[in-house]
């Protein structure tokens, strides 16, 4: 990197002087807009070879190393005392004109635009020179002189470098953006092409370049941060950690740099920052943050680029290894995942297998062939345990892996001394590899098939370790809380891999599916086993019994007894049926009842009292514990059913008898569990949904917020499953105004974004489907996408940005719809803005109107109407035309809205300006094409258009209403007689006052208040004047 010289040797005075004599000359030549080329003298032989040099420069750059040793040879030549082969003196030329001569070349090349190739190799072309005459200079001086000098030593490169820098530098703030852009491309190549550079020299670049990367041109900037990111290098740590500062001079390069990769707006400049800042602990931070770029190219760049040369992975903190892996594995471009797969099954894995292996022997090449150890490093590096769970990265990282590395799924062997001593990480291996080969077809299900034991023996490795799970759990709830327990994290893990694995088996053998049924069975009835491990075993429970309606009875069957054998450890020794209903019975009121029968005196009395008390307490915990435990098997049972709740008696049991008990109880983590199985089975039983739908609107009108959330989803599914129950004729109008109050009062739940991300999603997905169909809700949504207050949450945002295009696109219904309230949207939008406090900001109405407008093109219909869509020849559907009902209806709700009487200046102004860009065809019914001519006209009249633009937009859709009547049109104007034209005319050019304009709309309300069928009748008179013609 170019190195800092604090000062010049005395020897460089001379040449010092010369140099400033030419700034000055180069300054003046700046001052103008346009380079003037100076008297340049009588033509000589120098001139002629080294135009020659770089007129073969220009070509191609294949020969650059080639014509940079002839240019090097022709400035030794000037420079030293070189002999010909005869012992003949060439004719000489001093080293001045060797440099003019360069120079000459290089102000040739300050005008050549970007788009010229040729510019671009030549500027290569001189990196290069000076990089090899640079390495020259420095090999032909005495070695004691290299060493003992502390500065800079001089020579004809550096001289050579002076004078050109000396010419470039002031023309960094020439006028034109092709001298500022080839002058900033020149200086960064010089910066970029040597090892160090004089201090003087230095400071001048630097405060040159910092202008230029707040250029407004961005290939400009681009190549001043080439130039910069260089001389970012050169600062040390104390340098870096300066506080900001707003003076160019003093503050820290590298935090303008940083500054600059933040919020540059162009997507170039930010690439080559990522790319050619130098790695520092400083920057590193700055520059993994570009993999949440909104360019896919810099986060392409930043995986395929940045992090393999970054070197050994492990020295990255665990979060951001996590973060790195899922940013890159779930980005939306498809490139952008696989340099993320490349890089973790390529470069870390080999990080990781060659250190493996290091122990053994030197690192080698042979290091990073398959290595199961270095494998279980990689693993262990992204904390497998707590990745491959949930929406962790991991599962997704090795799919990837499998995918790509051929070698490892071959090598690997999963023996009985590969189980028999399972870990975390070689455990999830095998998980691994058995979801990648199951989800492939062919041959890599049948490599699964031969690596992977067959079910008799997973079962016996299951139950190993399930048993090994249940001692230490249970020898930990032993412990008292001074003494230390056992860690079951990693036990836990090892036992849901393996359910996983024997989720994914096929139990076609007898024997083998025997075995596992029956292990299962006696591994549900553990009331210690942990929730998520629970879930797993009736998963795959259910999976082994089968899905047949017989499967169905036995499963439920099975789980009803495991479900008894729980409830009945509440208390052994006394009986569950103490309730009138044979249900739970509340732990607080058990409390609460529990009164000494005896009143005893002294301090054995109060101390057996305090005793009888803390066993009560402890009792209504644990049962509360068994309950919520036994609800969660029936809500897990409940999930992988689907067959009808009345023609299965277990299922009818467990409503009666557990679920109907728990929505009853005093206890709310009971009462919220049994909801939840409640809704569950209101979604196997139509008529059930129906006697409970009032329960659950009660708990999202009188609950929490998680109740709230709770009850947003029930009836999500409810509806989604049984829809009759909305939109059957005789569905019930009160339940219509119920549903639709909750969800509207959840769109407006701002204060609670889990509440109101829930309502909004559910309502989506009900609109999508069309079980809702009311406009008031639809509103709601477009309003609750524009509102500024929802900015902060995501959740909502994009289910909107997903749920509108959508919805309108996918059906001529829904854009209808949209069209009906687009206006109603305007409105309420507009005074949204005008009540925000100073500093808020809102999306622009004129945003807001263009996308009202997409969502309601017809044109962009995904099922296009049969009568516009014929075959062709060859059988492809093509569009005939596009019916343009649905631009009318909202054209004709914008002008009726805009010629309403108190309507703002600010709304009706989009309004109309809106309406001028609606699409309007010739196809679409002549009805609505005469209303809307009419509005338009009598908009027209009424002069509701005070400025220019709004003038223009009303005139360019009555214009275009006129050209798509066409023959009632032209009819129309005969019928008025020859200066129709001019009279129409005259009223898109008029003026009026905002006050003349209220009171015309005034006047035209009222009188479509007293005659309110004239249009009617003026309609049917002239479709009948049409039919006689």
């Amino acid at each position: 990197m170019p190195g800092r010289v604090s000062a010049r040797s005395s020897s460089t005075s001379q040449a010092t002087h010369i140099v400033s004599s030419q700034n000055l000359s180069a300054r003046r030549t700046a001052a103008s807009s346009r380079i003037e080329i100076p008297d340049e003298g009588p033509s000589t032989s120098l001139r002629t070879r080294i135009c020659e040099i770089f007129k073969d420069a220009q070509r191609s750059s294949a020969g650059h190393r080639k014509l940079a040793t002839s240019l090097r040879k022709v400035q030794e030549a000037c420079c030293y005392e070189v002999p010909d082969a005869q012992g003949k003196v060439q004719e000489k030329f001093e080293e001045d004109d060797f440099n003019l001569e360069v120079a000459r070349c290089v102000i040739r090349l300050l005008c050549v635009k970007k788009s010229e190739s040729v510019g671009d190799r030549i500027v290569h072309f001189l990196g290069t020179f000076l990089r090899r005459a640079s390495e020259k200079d420095i090999a032909l001086l005495p070695e004691e002189q290299v060493e003992e000098k502390q500065t800079l030593p001089e020579t004809p490169s550096t001289r050579l470098t002076a004078h050109i820098l000396s010419i470039l530098l002031p023309l960094l703030d020439s006028k034109e953006k092709v001298v500022r852009f080839r002058a900033t491309q020149l200086v960064a190549q010089v910066i970029n092409s040597l090892d160090s550079i004089e201090d003087e020299y230095y400071q001048l670049i630097r405060t040159g370049l910092l202008k230029r990367m707040r250029d407004k041109e961005p290939t400009i900037r681009v190549q001043a941060v080439l130039g910069l990111g260089r001389l970012a290098g050169n600062e040390t740590e104390e340098d870096q950690e300066e506080p900001a500062s707003d003076d160019d001079d003093t503050s820290s390069l590298s935090r303008k740099l940083l500054e600059v990769l933040q919020n540059d707006s162009s997507a170039d400049v930010r690439r080559s920052l990522l790319l050619n800042l130098p790695l520092t602990p400083t920057t590193l931070p700055f520059l993994l943050e570009r993999a949440r770029d909104v360019d896919p190219a810099i986060r392409r760049a930043l995986y395929s680029r940045l992090l393999p040369a970054l070197g050994d992975f492990r020295h990255l903190s665990l979060s951001m290894r996590e973060k790195l892996l899922r940013w890159g594995l779930r980005d939306r471009d498809e490139t952008v995942r696989k340099a993320t797969g490349r890089l973790f099954s390529e470069r870390w894995i080999e990080d990781c297998a060659a250190s493996a292996t290091a122990g053994e022997s030197e690192p080698t090449v042979e290091a990073i062939f398959p290595n199961l150890d270095g494998l279980l490093e990689l693993l262990e590096r992204i904390d497998v345990v707590n990745s491959a769970t949930g929406s962790g990265i991991a599962t997704e990282a090795m799919r990837e892996f499998w995918s790509e590395r051929q070698d490892y799924r071959h090598a690997f062997i999963f023996d009985d001394a590969f189980w028999d001593r399972l870990t975390p990480e070689s455990v999830f291996v095998a998980r691994s590899f058995n979801d990648f080969c199951k989800e492939e077809t062919g041959t890599f299900e049948l490599l699964a098939e031969e690596k992977m034991p067959e079910v008799t023996k997973l079962a016996f490795f299951l139950q190993r370790y399930t048993n090994d799970l249940v001692n230490s759990m249970r020898y930990n709830n032993a412990m008292t809380e001074s003494e230390e327990q056992e860690d079951t994290v990693e036990k836990e893990f090892i036992v849901e891999q393996l359910l996983h694995i024997a989720k994914a088996l096929d139990y076609t053998d007898e024997i083998g599916r025997r075995k596992m049924f029956s292990l299962l069975r006696e591994t549900l009835a553990i009331e210690e086993l942990p929730e998520e491990i629970t879930r797993l075993v009736v998963d795959v429970l259910s999976g082994v019994c089968g899905s047949e309606a017989a499967g169905e009875r036995e499963f439920c069957g099975i789980v009803l007894e495991a479900i008894a054998e729980v409830h009945d450890n509440v208390a052994p020794d006394e009986p569950m049926a103490d309730n009138d209903d044979g249900s739970f019975h509340s732990a607080r009121s058990e409390l609460s009842d529990s009164t000494p029968t005896k009143a005893r005196s002294g301090g054995s009395a109060n101390a057996a009292k305090d005793d009888n008390s803390e066993m009560v307490e402890a009792k209504a915990v644990r049962e509360i514990m068994i309950n919520i435990k036994c609800l969660h098997i029936a809500q897990c049972m409940l999930e992988n059913v689907e067959g009808s709740l009345q023609q299965n008696i277990h299922l009818v049991t467990t409503l009666n008898n557990l679920v109907v008990p728990a929505v009853r109880s005093h206890e709310a983590p009971i009462r919220e569990r049994g909801l939840l199985c409640l809704g569950l089975c209101c979604l196997l039983d139509k008529a059930l949904a129906d006697e409970n739908l009032t329960l659950f609107l009660h708990c999202f009108t009188k609950g929490h917020d998680a109740l709230q959330v709770s009850a947003l989803h029930i009836l999500c599914d409810i509806f989604t499953t049984h829809s009759n129950l909305v939109t059957a004729e005789t569905a019930d109008s009160a339940l219509h105004r119920s549903l639709y109050r909750v969800f509207s009062r959840g769109l407006k739940a701002a204060h609670a974004p889990e509440v109101q991300s829930a309502a909004t999603t559910a309502l989506c997905k009900l609109m999508l489907t069309s079980v809702v169909k009311d406009e008031d809700l639809l509103k709601q949504l477009v309003t609750l996408f524009f509102d500024p207050a929802t900015k902060d949450n995501a959740a909502v945002i994009q289910a909107l940005s997903y749920f509108l295009p959508v919805f309108c696109h996918s059906k001529r219904e829904n854009m209808e719809k949209m069209a009906a309230v687009a206006a109603a949207v305007v409105h309420t939008h507009v005074n949204l803005a005008d009540e925000l406090e100073e500093g808020e900001e809102v999306v622009s109405a004129t945003t807001v109107a263009n996308m009202l407008l997409d969502w309601t093109d017809t044109r962009k219909l995904v099922a296009q109407d049969v009568a516009v869509v014929t075959c062709n020849g060859a059988r492809d559907t093509e569009v005939k035309g596009t019916n343009g009902d649905v631009h009318l209806t909202l054209a004709e709700t914008l002008l009726e809205r805009a010629m309403t009487y108190g309507c703002p200046k600010e709304e009706r102004k989009t309004l109309v300006n809106m309406a001028g860009k609606i699409c309007i065809v010739s196809n679409s019914s002549r009805e609505k094409l005469r209303t809307v001519t009419d509005l338009a006209t009598e908009a027209i009249d009424a002069k509701i258009a005070t400025d220019t633009t709004t003038r223009n937009a009303l005139n360019k859709i009555h214009q275009a209403l006129c050209n798509a009547l066409g023959e009632a049109d032209s009819v129309g104007r005969s019928a008025e007689g020859p200066n129709a034209d001019e009279t129409v005319a005259g009223h898109r050019l008029g003026t009026e006052d905002a006050s003349d304009v209220e009171g015309t709309l005034l006047k035209l309300e009222e009188k479509r208040t007293v005659t309110p069928g004239q249009d009617a009748l003026v309609e049917e008179l002239l479709l009948d004047e049409n039919e006689d013609l």
